[in-house]
């Protein structure tokens, strides 16, 4: 397996990592200990620690915000991608959201990464509200709040059953576009 890790590997590796055991875990030698190689294998990929924080808070940016975006984008135009949207993030497990919420908490890098992340979901989100036909200043209000219970949601880290998701988001849709 050695010789044919990727970048991809180390990074699918850091996420899964990050989200079970905390970004205290992301160290080279513990990482190639798991993937059953040398250090040498990640240090061919990344010239320090630091380098491979910086690209694995890139891919989460990639798969928690432009794959979601892109995947909203995709859907048929007869669904409300606003609905589109809230359906695909309440329903997901959200343990490397947590994680790296986390992680920024102590780590200005990390902390930079979040914020980037929060104004592209958020300018997302009041984009679609106006695109919908309400107010700016109504649209950036509303998509803070809709933003702010995605956290709480985040954040609580605790499963709903699935008719109590979909009324919650029944309302969160009425709230919205009202």
């Amino acid at each position: 397996m050695g010789d044919q890790l990727s970048a991809k590997d180390w990074l699918d590796l850091g996420l899964k990592t990050l989200a079970k055991s905390g970004f205290t875990a992301l160290k080279a030698k513990p990482l190639a200990k798991a993937m059953g190689v040398s250090r040498g294998s990640f240090y061919w990929h990344f010239s320090d620690i630091a380098a491979f924080h910086a690209a694995l808070l890139k891919q989460w940016r990639e798969i928690a915000a432009e794959q979601i975006i892109a995947g909203v984008e995709a859907a048929s135009n007869d669904e409300n991608p606003l609905e589109v949207l809230l359906r695909r993030v309440f329903s997901e497990r959200l343990a490397v959201e947590n994680a790296v919420r986390t992680w920024a908490s102590v780590d200005p890098a990390a902390r930079t990464a979040v914020q980037a992340i929060d104004r592209r979901r958020l300018s997302y989100v009041e984009g679609l509200l106006t695109q919908s036909g309400l107010p700016a200043e109504v649209a950036r209000a509303r998509a803070q709040i809709l933003y702010w219970a995605f956290l709480g949601f985040a954040l609580s880290d605790q499963p709903l059953p699935k008719a109590q998701q979909q009324a919650l988001l029944d309302e969160m849709l009425r709230m919205a576009a009202r």
